[in-house]
Formats: C-alpha cells, sequence, structure tokens
C-alpha cells in the first residue's frame, strides 16, 4: 500500500516522523520499533535501508489504525526539519521564459539548454525559510510586491557527489511542493548599475522569514511515475493562478542533480527546487497581500495550504 512520509505534533508536542497510510497517520518509530526513525530527516539518512522497511509495514499498518491517528486531528509541520541545503533552479520552465519575454524581462531567443549552458541554482536560506502547511505568517514588513511560485521539490536520500545523469534519479527518495515567495522589489540593487556582478539581489529577493512553505508532506519517488510530467497548479484566495506541468521544466530533474552535485556533495535530506511555470504576479503586476490563503497542487503528491496574517 502506497504512503505518504511526513512531520507531525505528538501529544507532547513534540515533532515526529508519520507515516500516512489512507487517512490514518502512524508514528514511525513505534511502527518500526527504530528509534532513529523518530524524525524524517532521520529515516532519510538512512533511505537506502528505510524505504524497504517503510514499504513493508505500511501494508501491515492499516491492520493496526486503531495505533494510529486520523490526519484530521494531526497538526503538520514541513516535512523536512530542516534540510541541510535548499538549492533553488532559476529561470528553469519554457513557459516561464516566454512569460518574461512578454513583460520585456528578457529578450527572445534560445533558452539556456538550447544555447549549451548549464543548469543554474540559488540558495533558500533553510532553517528561517522553511514552513509547513496551514501556517499563516505576516508578510515580510520591507517588501511589497511578494510574488508566489509552485515548485516541485526534489528531496535527496543519499549522498551524491560528481553523480552522471544516467544514474541521478537514484539518489532521489522522494517529491515535496514548495512554494519560491519573492520580493519582487529586491530583485535588483537599486544604483548598481545593470552590468555590475552585483545588480542581482538574490539574499534579498528569494531569503526572509517563512519564504520556504513547504509540504504537506513526501511522496516517495517510487510512488511518482514521472516526474517530469505532473500537473500542477497554485491558486491565490482561490483564483487560479498558476496551471502547468513538469514537462515544461529546461533542465530535467537528473541534469540539476548532476550538475549539483559535479559542484557539491548533495547529502540525504536536502532539496532541490525545481523551477516554477508561468502565471507568477509579476506577470500581471499583482502581488500578495495581508489576509491572502494559497493552495498549491502537484499530481501524486497533494495540496499544500498556507496564508497571510491581515
Amino acid at each position: 500500500m502506497s504512503y505518504k512520509l511526513l512531520s507531525f505534533a505528538s501529544e507532547e508536542n513534540k515533532i515526529r516522523a508519520g507515516l500516512l497510510i489512507g487517512d490514518i497517520v502512524h508514528d514511525v518509530e513505534h511502527l518500526t520499533g527504530k528509534a532513529h526513525y523518530a524524525t524524517v530527516l532521520g529515516i532519510l539518512e538512512d533511505w537506502e535501508h528505510a524505504e524497504a522497511i517503510l514499504t513493508a509495514v505500511s501494508a501491515t499498518a492499516p491492520a493496526a489504525a486503531a495505533e494510529g491517528v486520523p490526519l484530521a486531528s494531526v497538526t503538520l509541520h514541513a516535512p523536512i526539519l530542516y534540510p541541510g541545503q535548499i538549492f533553488a533552479a532559476g529561470a528553469n520552465y519554457q513557459d516561464h521564459i516566454d512569460e518574461m519575454v512578454r513583460q520585456g524581462v528578457v529578450e527572445a531567443g534560445p533558452n539556456a539548454k538550447q544555447a549549451g549552458e548549464r543548469p543554474w541554482h540559488f540558495i533558500k536560506a533553510s532553517r528561517s525559510g522553511v514552513v509547513g502547511p496551514g501556517t499563516v505568517l505576516p508578510l515580510p514588513a520591507h517588501s511589497a510586491k511578494v510574488d508566489w511560485e509552485i515548485e516541485l521539490a526534489v528531496v535527496i536520500g543519499k549522498k551524491a557527489k560528481n553523480v552522471p545523469i544516467e544514474s541521478a534519479m537514484e539518489y532521489v527518495a522522494g517529491y515535496t511542493i514548495v512554494n519560491d515567495l519573492s520580493a519582487r522589489d529586491f530583485v535588483f540593487r537599486k544604483g548598481t548599475p545593470p552590468d555590475s556582478p552585483f545588480y542581482h539581489d538574490w539574499i534579498g529577493s528569494k531569503n526572509f522569514d517563512g519564504a520556504c512553505p513547504m509540504g504537506p508532506w513526501i511522496t516517495p519517488a517510487s510512488d511518482i511515475p514521472d516526474p517530469m510530467n505532473l500537473s500542477m497548479k497554485l491558486w491565490v484566495d482561490e483564483v487560479i493562478r498558476q496551471d502547468s506541468s513538469t514537462r515544461h521544466m529546461i533542465f530535467n530533474i537528473a541534469e540539476q542533480i548532476a550538475e549539483l552535485s559535479a559542484r557539491v556533495t548533495l547529502n540525504p535530506g536536502d532539496v532541490i527546487m525545481t523551477g516554477t511555470p508561468d502565471g507568477v504576479g509579476m506577470g500581471c503586476n499583482i502581488f500578495l497581500k495581508p489576509g491572502q490563503q494559497l493552495r498549491l497542487w502537484i499530481e501524486h503528491i497533494g495540496e499544500l495550504q498556507h496564508g497571510f496574517t491581515a
């Protein structure tokens, strides 16, 4: 039976690793008898063994449903608390590139892959940025143009260094959903010439408290038939803003893993955000406001909801 891997608050208000089977959440440590499976990060650090163990127990756990807790009564947290590294792909969807061409942000022409370039990424803050499903936080006071970006997030399941493209997918434990919240009024440093290497402000535009909503859980890679063909949608106050598919990625997941692992070692629990499709707020000059609620959905994973205080 299939399952989802998540983090939830126990009755003692401790954050525990949970296995969602049907609509019942089971404590993974209790289910497996393995103390180091008390957290999702602990499970991912042993993923080469844990995957088979979780698959086996998920087949018998429904018979012990009384030992679990209904999902509706559980408080979920971000599935990984906290990723050691979060890498985010920039301008990695062709429909998003087309959107930026229409806005005059970039010139029409071959995309990075067609031009023979390599994938490129920036870094999102982990501990201060990652928040879980149901989170309601204030918008950052310093920005008036906070934007949404739904992204498929890849969760690494074993140490990866200099990984060839052909075997890169073997290092994926599973997938979750992230919202790459972006402060569009801090994309560029004012007063800095456009040809300066310091013109773009990746820290100011991509990192602030709560800038990386994540969840609601991790779907194992074995349950995703084709991660490069997943429907994805984002709603703001029930108005659909993004409606696309991962098939529009320019550099696929394997290419991104290979590129990153050639530069740094990827470790279990690290996350790669693979880019966003068209439909971002910048394209229509609409930005998030206090009190708004967002829903993000990706096929075979589920739905992540979060919002902002009024």
